[in-house]
């Protein structure tokens, strides 16, 4: 299969728990070390949004890649795999 990544994304869907599989352990840490926001800018799904002094998590879109988990320089994010029954789900074309 070609095409860009976003056609290939366009055949993922989720379903997604209530409650988040993604926390940022402290919010602070984003505002005060983290001058690039660098979450933003590594996944691939573009969970992360800065929105003036908080980090927003959209987790019901994540792909479950765990760049998050390794990519933080600051361990600020806890990645855990969604609830049985829940998260990202693949369709072949």
């Amino acid at each position: 299969m070609t095409g860009s990544i976003e056609e290939k994304q366009y055949l993922v869907r989720f379903k997604a728990d209530k409650k988040s599989h993604l926390t940022v352990l402290d919010h602070d840490v984003c505002l005060t070390h983290c001058p690039d926001k660098l979450c933003t800018l590594f996944c691939p799904a573009e969970v992360y949004k800065w929105e003036e002094i908080r980090m927003q998590v959209g987790y019901e879109g994540c792909h479950e890649c765990g760049s998050c988990r390794i990519g933080c320089p600051y361990q600020n994010i806890k990645w855990e795999y969604p609830k049985g029954g829940h998260g990202i789900v693949f369709r072949l074309a």
